[in-house]
């Protein structure tokens, strides 16, 4: 039996995610129908929610960046979709040859497995998104708003609909074709419904269907170049979704800088609130590209988690060494630098094989460099990290962290004229003295660096600076 009750307007979706592909077009609204454009704010705010959706986009990405099967590419993606979503079922359904057919490609159910017995799904919902090219979410509430939708909607009990299309790549002053498919999923579950975030999520999953498609009907020649540019779009834009907005905390002035060399980066900053304190951290793992990326994304998460069972800064990079030294790769490792900043100024700082940040003194002008006492991440799996003693700093000390792609900035044409270490040492004391903000300090340092290389960035550069007030 379906539920009635009183039924409330659609709210208009957010624009489309910043990815090449035609904007599909406002929906006219119905009373069981939520159409309109899907968005890449697929964040929560939940932090364990929105790493794992991160980490599935990003594994997507790779798997179409190189993937060589792609009837097992589709399929991984449906089941994606489906476990993202938290759907009982997933199609993709593909244009047919004659008009108005319509042809199921892969069908799976929850589990990961092939869907089994007879498979119905709304025809209708799936070729009104083909036809108008424009994503669909509905929730079902009463035996109308089924029938709105399709026989089939009604006579399987469907409470919750969802449907987008493949999208081919736009190319600037002609028309975009039509869609050759759509993706689509369905829950009987009346508990199940699926929010703005699942389209958002959904039809990122289906960009990458329609990426995966496109390239394997291009030539050979062309085939990697296409795909990389297409995959790191995408993933450059998770990673400034997931960029942390700098924190108000009392008796501390704090800033962060992260500027990529190449779409996609391998720098990570941020800010985690341990108890009273709040925790620094600036991360740098070898390598661009996917990988790379996967990794700041994976390292930031167990951060996150590893905080909440312990204060102890050497404890927590103990367990993300032991993490990473399981999955990462060979020739992989990641230089870190965590401090926490106490109420009262106390500063607990843990290197782990990074470049030494700087701690200049308002009370003489002078600069500490806060040196190594670790190798970097996932070279030594039993190694057991653990900070020095505290360290206090005083109203109007500065502290900077950053990457080597700040110190190793490198005049045009010039084989070693670096900014380098002596090169942020002049700008920091000349900035701190002027007694500027943590961002003007983050903003000149970042400048003079850019200056010298003539705007050209070889290596991600990701600077944070933390005054007390």
């Amino acid at each position: 039996m379906f539920f009635r009750r009183k039924k409330t307007p659609s709210e208009t979706p957010p624009p489309v995610p910043a990815v090449p592909t035609a904007a599909p077009a406002e929906a006219e609204p119905t009373p069981a129908v939520l159409g309109g454009s899907p968005t890449t704010q697929f964040l929560t705010g939940e932090a364990s929610r929105d790493r794992r959706t991160v980490q599935v986009l990003l594994e997507a990405i790779a798997r179409v960046s190189e993937a060589r099967d792609l009837e097992s590419l589709l399929i991984d993606i449906v089941d994606s979709s489906i476990e993202m979503t938290g759907a009982e079922r997933g199609l993709l359904v593909m244009r047919g040859a004659k008009a108005g057919e319509l042809l199921v490609r892969v069908a799976r159910q929850r589990g990961k497995k092939p869907f089994a017995g007879e498979l119905r799904y709304s025809t209708t919902v799936a070729g009104r998104v083909l036809a108008e090219a424009r994503p669909l979410r509905a929730q079902v509430h009463s035996e109308s708003e089924a029938l709105e939708l399709g026989r089939s909607v009604y006579d399987l009990k469907l409470r919750a609909v969802m449907c987008v299309p493949l999208v081919s790549q736009v190319q600037e002053g002609v028309p975009p074709p039509p869609p050759k498919g759509v993706l689509y999923v369905d829950s009987r579950a009346a508990t199940r419904q699926f929010a703005q975030q699942d389209l958002s999520l959904f039809a990122a999953l289906a960009q990458h269907i329609s990426i995966a498609m496109v390239n394997a009907e291009l030539q050979l020649d062309s085939l990697e170049k296409v795909r990389l540019e297409q995959s790191l779009e995408l993933a450059s834009a998770i990673q400034r979704d997931l960029m942390p907005r700098v924190p108000s905390v009392p008796g501390w002035d704090l800033a962060g800088f992260y500027g990529p060399a190449d779409q996609t980066g391998a720098d990570f900053y941020d800010f985690i609130k341990v108890g009273t304190a709040l925790a620094i951290v600036v991360g740098d793992v070898t390598g661009h590209g996917i990988g790379p990326a996967l990794i700041t994304a994976s390292a930031q998460g167990s951060l996150r988690t590893s905080f909440r069972l312990s204060h102890d800064p050497g404890q927590v990079v103990t367990l993300l060494n032991q993490d990473l030294c399981e999955r990462i790769e060979d020739g992989r490792f990641l230089t870190l630098f965590l401090a926490t900043l106490g109420p009262s100024g106390e500063l607990c700082a843990l290197n782990a094989g990074h470049s030494e940040p700087l701690l200049w003194r308002k009370s003489d002008g002078s600069i500490e460099a806060i040196p190594k006492c670790g190798p970097a991440l996932g070279m030594i799996a039993d190694e057991a990290y653990k900070a020095p003693p505290p360290m206090a700093m005083r109203p109007g000390d500065v502290l900077v962290a950053y990457t080597d792609g700040l110190t190793e900035a490198r005049k045009p044409g010039s084989e070693d004229d670096f900014f380098g270490e002596e090169g942020l040492k002049a700008v920091l004391v000349q900035a701190a003295g002027e007694g500027l903000s943590a961002r003007e300090i983050c903003a000149r340092l970042a400048e003079a660096a850019r200056e010298l290389s003539g705007g050209v960035r070889e290596d991600d550069v990701t600077v944070v600076v933390a005054r007390r007030l």
